[in-house]
């Protein structure tokens, strides 16, 4: 019988696990170089025990840079089945992680289901689901609710859960008299905000802190301490809310660390490009190092509709400064529940944000498959290339609808390709142009 908890606490005894051998292979890692990493909390593993299609990934600073897609029905989108097909095309694009959102219907049984068959990490953020579950009105709900909640999710199997633990009663005024542009736009946060300010109580997942890390113990989930403070706009980025909430994350970050329970530290939201950066050295240098989380950032507040892209400029900032793990943002941000097509866009701009960091920061082998693209253009062997690109079927699509007249070029350049041309004149041939 295993002598171990949670994976944390197998590091810190130097018990190798199945899932941080499998994670030390795909990073390009020995065990003897990840368990230390693991121990100290700047790696997590997260793996629920009872998610058993799960294949591990490890989420770090020095790893590659994971993606997490959020999804899940809602009042005005309720086919479960279109979002299973989501998640899969998801899993099948690349993505690491999917958070499943659900605020509507009965969100038990998709949940299971995605502990059963999907191979991906799973999320959840159980202050969404606590109305859902017990169909009662927020201010009707007790912290005992909330708790209970937190435990179904980890007996589903969920292997992170999302819990803003950072706000406070004192946030409640510090927002009451800063007057944020976009005030509060975590919708967990806001949540988390109203039931305090409706019951006068302080908030359930910082006063029964405690309590949580014991659910998240005895079934090895990661505590994603969420940032109900995250900037909703450029105006709020940084701001005494945002930086207040991160200083209780550090402190949470320690006490879960004390318990042998993994923790990821999410972050903004809209932020200016020229402030990425400091914060995610902030955060680095307050939470040790523990992984960070962010949504983009989005880097301007007037792309709806593109907003995958102005998330894929914060993004690749973010990496390159040290950021571990992505949440995508796609076209419909802001906007509706993201279709299917809205994904794939989503996940491409995020994966394209994510290798650009990994590059950035050095991160082992990132850029082998950079080089093997740059090969296989200078032979001009369109099929190899295909196996290096990020989305071939769009890039197979795009040159079969404009296909050259010579298959040793493309349509843009046609004979005055400067890659024929220099094969040419190096070997020796001569270069013909009419």
């Amino acid at each position: 019988m295993k002598n171990y908890t949670t994976q944390m606490e197998a590091a810190r005894k130097g018990i190798v696990t199945k899932q941080l051998k499998t994670v030390a292979a795909k990073e390009n890692y020995t065990v003897e170089e990840l368990m230390p990493l693991v121990a100290q909390g700047k790696v997590v593993i997260s793996a629920n025990k009872n998610h058993t299609s799960l294949d591990p990934v490890g989420i770090g600073s020095m790893l590659q840079t994971k993606i997490n897609v959020n999804l899940g029905i809602s009042r005005d989108c309720t086919n479960y089945d279109t979002e299973m097909e989501k998640v899969m095309e998801a899993v099948r694009m690349g993505a690491h992680s999917i958070m499943d959102l659900s605020s509507h219907g009965n969100t038990r049984p998709f949940r299971q289901k995605l502990t059963r068959e999907c191979p991906a990490l799973i999320g959840t953020v159980p202050v969404y689901d606590a109305v859902i579950h017990y169909q009662r009105d927020l201010h009707t709900l007790t912290a005992k609710d909330f708790i209970d909640v937190v435990r179904m999710h980890a007996e589903d199997g969920v292997d992170f859960v999302t819990l803003h633990c950072g706000i406070t009663r004192e946030t409640i005024g510090q927002i009451k008299e800063q007057k944020r542009l976009t005030n509060i736009v975590s919708r967990g946060g806001s949540l988390v905000f109203a039931w305090m300010v409706m019951t006068g109580e302080e908030n359930p997942f910082y006063e029964y802190y405690d309590d949580i890390l014991a659910i998240c113990r005895e079934h090895d989930v990661t505590i994603s301490l969420g940032d109900a403070c995250r900037p909703g706009s450029l105006a709020d980025a940084s701001d005494v809310a945002q930086m207040n909430e991160l200083v209780r994350l550090a402190e949470l970050t320690k006490r879960a660390w004390e318990k042998d329970v993994a923790v990821i530290v999410e972050g903004p939201g809209h932020m200016p490009l020229d402030q990425i950066e400091a914060n995610v050295k902030i955060q680095q240098a307050m939470c040790q190092g523990a992984p960070f989380y962010v949504l983009g950032p989005l880097v301007t507040d007037i792309a709806p509709g593109y907003d995958h892209i102005t998330a894929a400029i914060g993004g690749a900032v973010a990496a390159a400064a040290g950021v571990a793990f992505l949440c995508y943002v796609t076209p419909a941000e802001h906007l509706a529940l993201p279709n299917v097509d809205d994904v794939k866009q989503g996940i491409i701009a995020s994966k394209i944000a994510a290798h650009a960091g990994d590059v950035a920061k050095g991160v082992r082998g990132a850029r082998d498959i950079d080089d093997k693209m740059s090969q296989a253009r200078v032979a001009l062997d369109w099929e190899e290339q295909w196996k290096y690109a990020i989305d071939p079927e769009t890039a197979k699509s795009i040159r079969a609808d404009r296909a050259p007249e010579h298959e040793d070029t493309c349509s843009m350049c046609g004979k005055f390709c400067a890659v024929r041309s220099m094969n040419k004149a190096l070997a020796g041939e001569m270069v013909d142009i009419l």
